[in-house]
């Protein structure tokens, strides 16, 4: 389809969707969401010329998952956002069926994406391209085209490119599956963007000592954290265990050493990076300060996710907060990024017994739980989290059944920061030494109701809108 065309049904639909979405009593006050239409993957997240740039997977002409554009926000300081003109519209045949997620880097001054072009065929195969576009004077991307095509020896499930700089080279990985059936990550080598040299499989199904580790591995991201490689990847098809990969689809990380010349990466186990129900294809960047951030989608493919009340409203989806992470011990520690304590109104502090806890409203709030004794907290009715010295457990209705499911941590609880916004809960579990992610959708105003007879500390905030423009 012409560019044109998608342009004016795009423009269409945000004109004629985007008030009752504004309106939705669910719609985020600081975390990104689309105007309208399906948000999935960050991509592109990068800090160029002092700004913040993301990129996101979007579908603006209906709730669904179908050939996909990216938007475009930026930012200088991860709290007030603009958007920029829409970056890619899928209206060549080398993408005909979307311009799938990938990453951007700063090449001689000019801001340039590296994404993936998705190809169907009526027979149901498919092929996918990798391919470039450079930002011109006017803040739009030109696209210069594939600039690899589908790599001998893999089926057409190729695709999310992750470009970096190392050594006077650029790097790619890229998510892979073999013709076994095999998810894969592909390391690849150019001079200057345009040719691309495969120089092997880093890692996947079958190598560095995993057994059979799924199908597909979607989403990549390898950078370096406290003198170790680490690779972030989203392996689907491992079956689900009674403590990990109850998702649909799994998010984690590899720690190890990446030798660039002989692409070798021995690493450790797999460990995944949320213990929510939604999140999923995070990617990161560093800041020019040295941090590493991560932002994630906090969603899951194939999931419940057209089950959300929020599609009456004709949008679905947001973005996780921005998170700083650090290496501690061979574990990612992820922490809410430090601009986002700006947003902080006055501190309430309450110390006693549980049950006797204030009732405070987080509809959008920041809560610190400190004890290490056994409580249990409801979140408006839609969201129970209960501690019982043991195991921490996260509680819900499925939308689709109505069933309770669960998600659990196990360890030594000491303290929790819960973020909350409307629709979402992120919960950092010491620190950060695990994280819980998950829409969930109460009675509003939502309200949070502690019960036990030990001890425990609270601190609460009202949280401030992220201004948007």
């Amino acid at each position: 389809m012409k560019e044109s065309t998608l342009l004016k049904q795009a423009l269409r639909r945000v004109m004629s969707g985007q008030v009752p979405a504004a309106a939705d009593p669910y719609r985020p006050g600081w975390h990104l969401a689309p105007a309208v239409g399906l948000l999935n993957d960050p991509n592109g997240f990068i800090q160029h010329n002092g700004r913040y740039h993301l990129f996101y997977q979007w579908n603006p002409l209906a709730c669904a998952h179908g050939a996909k554009f990216w938007g475009h926000w930026s930012s200088t300081d991860l709290l007030h956002w603009r958007h920029e003109p829409l970056a890619l519209a899928p209206s060549e045949a080398f993408e005909s069926h979307g311009c799938y997620s990938g990453s951007a880097v700063t090449d001689h001054g000019q801001l340039t994406l590296i994404y993936t072009g998705n190809v169907k065929y009526p027979d149901g195969s498919r092929t996918a391209f990798q391919c470039l576009a450079r930002q011109n004077a006017e803040g739009e991307f030109d696209k210069i085209g594939p600039v690899l095509d589908l790599p001998a020896g893999y089926s057409g499930h190729v695709r999310d490119p992750k470009v970096w700089r190392h050594n006077n080279h650029w790097y790619m990985v890229l998510g892979a599956q073999d013709l076994a059936l095999q998810g894969k990550v592909l390391l690849l080598r150019s001079e200057d963007l345009l040719t691309w040299h495969t120089l092997g499989e880093i890692a996947g199904s079958g190598l560095n000592g995993l057994a059979e580790f799924g199908y597909m591995w979607e989403c990549p991201d390898l950078f370096r954290l406290a003198d170790h490689d680490v690779l972030l990847c989203c392996p689907q098809g491992l079956p689900a265990e009674a403590d990990r990969y109850l998702n649909t689809f799994q998010s984690g990380y590899f720690v190890g050493q990446l030798d660039h010349q002989s692409a070798h990466f021995p690493h450790g186990d797999f460990s995944e990076l949320d213990l929510g129900f939604e999140f999923y294809a995070p990617q990161t960047t560093q800041t020019d300060d040295g941090r590493r951030l991560l932002i994630g989608w906090m969603g899951i493919p194939d999931g419940d996710e057209f089950y959300q009340p929020t599609v009456e409203q004709g949008w679905i989806h947001t973005m996780t907060c921005p998170r700083e992470l650090t290496l501690v011990a061979g574990k990612i520690i992820q922490q809410p990024a430090r601009e986002l304590q700006q947003l902080r109104g006055t501190m309430q502090q309450w110390q006693g017994l549980a049950g006797d806890a204030p009732i405070w409203d987080i509809t959008q709030a920041e809560v610190e739980i400190e004890t290490e004794h056994p409580f249990s907290a409801d979140f408006a009715g839609d969201l129970q989290l209960q501690w019982d010295g043991e195991w921490l457990r996260l509680t819900r209705n499925n939308r689709r059944s109505g069933l309770p499911e669960q998600r659990v941590w196990r360890g030594s609880l000491r303290h929790l920061t819960v973020l909350s916004d409307h629709s979402s809960i992120e919960i950092f579990i010491n620190g950060g030494e695990s994280v819980m992610s998950s829409r969930y959708f109460p009675a509003l105003p939502a309200r949070l109701t502690l019960k036990g007879d030990r001890q425990i500390a609270l601190r609460h905030w009202s949280l401030a809108d992220c201004v948007i423009e």
